[in-house]
């Protein structure tokens, strides 16, 4: 098969690999279209220690399952591969499971990626498409789900309704577009601001949602003025304004992975009484009823996603690295 693979930093190469082998309890997926992550950017860039090359990354992906008990269908794989037996696979937690693994990583054990025409995938991690839902569409599952889940997350630790909140979206990339979209679309939240010093991507994603669109250092962006803080960047700087702009008793919701560590506003979140809640992926429900919202259209076109062929993967992991590209997603198609 052909594949993109990430053979060291910065450097991504597509050739022929070996196909997937049948195994006992897994399924092969011919591969239809595999979205780009965040995640998959940190590799490239030599930034995850989970992601060692020669590696075929990623992780979002739709398809035909080609034998096992579901084979002929259109299907969408949980990368999320989990133990099964822990407290926390368990008790509905299996996104926090001490052994869980993405697809597109080989530590701590090896699981070939996506950016490829065939992947293998447990049985327990393949969710059927439903007819009225797009395989193309389908392919970015898994960003939405991360994204609902951060939404309920927030929801959950919030005094008042969601759709009373004034909501700062720290980043124009696809999980910050997808929580506007849920927050707006389902949860019928319109005071939102999305803040990215990308001006093509605020512009793109403007399009979509109803929201106020500015860069980080806008006047819009005001200490002690935002209910709750999505911030899908992850950097020292993001974190350090989330803390800043959070009003008393707020909540932020951080889903960006940038960078680990750095200087945080302790004092004021102890005095404010600001919860700060970290969120990694998502439940096998979330999962679940991520299908759903994207089979009933709840959050609206999605002709924000640009796709790409799998061949030129090189070219749209360069672009999306020097900001020449507005799209939030782009995927991938063999």
């Amino acid at each position: 098969m052909k594949a993109l693979v990430y053979t060291g930093v910065e450097e991504l190469v597509y050739r022929e690999e070996k196909d997937p082998v049948e195994t006992s309890g897994e399924s092969i997926l011919k591969v239809h279209a595999s979205g780009i992550c965040g995640s998959d950017m940190h590799a490239y860039h030599g930034k995850d220690e989970r992601r060692i090359a020669p590696l075929i990354i990623g992780h979002e992906v739709s398809g035909v399952i080609q034998n096992g008990k579901f084979q002929g269908k259109n299907a969408v794989l949980n990368p999320l591969i989990t133990c099964g037996k822990c407290e926390y696979c368990t008790s509905g937690r299996e996104h926090l499971c001490p052994h869980r693994v993405l697809l597109g990583m080989n530590k701590p054990y090896e699981r070939q990626g996506v950016f490829a025409e065939l992947v293998s995938s447990p049985n327990q991690n393949i969710y059927e498409v439903p007819d009225h839902l797009d395989l193309n569409e389908a392919a970015i599952a898994e960003p939405t789900a991360v994204a609902l889940h951060a939404v309920l997350m927030g929801e959950s630790s919030l005094k008042k309704p969601l759709s009373e909140c004034r909501t700062l979206v720290q980043g124009a990339g696809a999980i910050g577009l997808l929580c506007s979209l849920i927050l707006s679309k389902i949860k019928g939240n319109k005071n939102i601001v999305m803040s990215d010093p990308n001006n093509l991507r605020l512009t793109k994603c403007s399009k979509y949602f109803e929201g106020k669109f500015v860069n980080p250092s806008d006047k819009e962006v005001q200490n002690d003025s935002f209910d709750v803080v999505f911030d899908t960047v992850g950097l020292e700087v993001s974190r350090q304004q989330a803390i800043s702009v959070i009003k008393p008793g707020g909540t932020i919701i951080h889903i960006g992975l940038t960078q680990p560590a750095g200087q945080f506003n302790f004092r004021k979140a102890t005095l404010q009484e600001v919860t700060f809640i970290g969120t990694y992926c998502y439940t096998n429900k979330d999962f679940e009823d991520t299908i759903k919202i994207l089979a009933d259209k709840k959050i609206g076109k999605l002709d924000w996603i640009e796709y790409r062929e799998l061949k030129k993967g090189a070219e749209a992991f360069k672009q999306i690295h020097d900001g020449t590209c507005s799209s939030p997603k782009i995927v991938l198609l063999p």
